[in-house]
């Protein structure tokens, strides 16, 4: 017999008949349909709020508040030296579109970017950053490059 779509069917076992409840003493599921007795639980269309504790104080209404958000903080975006080693050429013009494009800083970080010395650089590159750790300002003058702030 051949397949089509005519009469595809789900193998046996896969599909349950759906449970009818609140049809009398004898299904086993008659009266309170499985429910439990009264009370706002065995109500259509109950739902608890989340967190809801019985009406006890909810956890987290019982604890303090603490801290704040600083709505000032800038959020830089870290390169590393041995990343520029790994992904640059020697006397490359090394940029904040330089670095979007080869994926090592996201587009929307491209206005904050910090160079940090983790790594050796032995490649003279001219780099362009926001920021410059000491270390890092320091290697790459040592191979010869240049460490520009914008």
């Amino acid at each position: 017999m051949a397949i089509g779509l005519n009469n595809l069917k789900a193998p046996a076992g896969a599909t349950h008949k759906k449970k009818r409840v609140g049809r009398g003493p004898g299904s086993g599921l008659g009266k309170t349909s499985g429910r439990g007795n009264k009370g706002q639980k065995s109500r259509s269309g109950y739902s608890r709020k989340r967190g809801f504790e019985g009406g006890q104080m909810p956890l987290h209404r019982r604890l303090p508040k603490r801290g704040f958000t600083n709505i000032f903080k800038r959020e830089w975006a870290e390169v590393n030296l041995s990343e520029l080693e790994d992904r640059f050429e020697a006397n490359a013009a090394i940029t904040p579109e330089a670095l979007v494009e080869r994926g090592l800083v996201r587009k929307s970080l491209q206005k904050s970017i910090v160079i940090l010395g983790k790594g050796e650089i032995r490649k003279a590159l001219s780099v362009s950053a926001h920021r410059f750790s000491a270390a890092a300002k320091q290697k790459i003058e040592a191979a010869g490059g240049k460490a520009e702030i914008i």
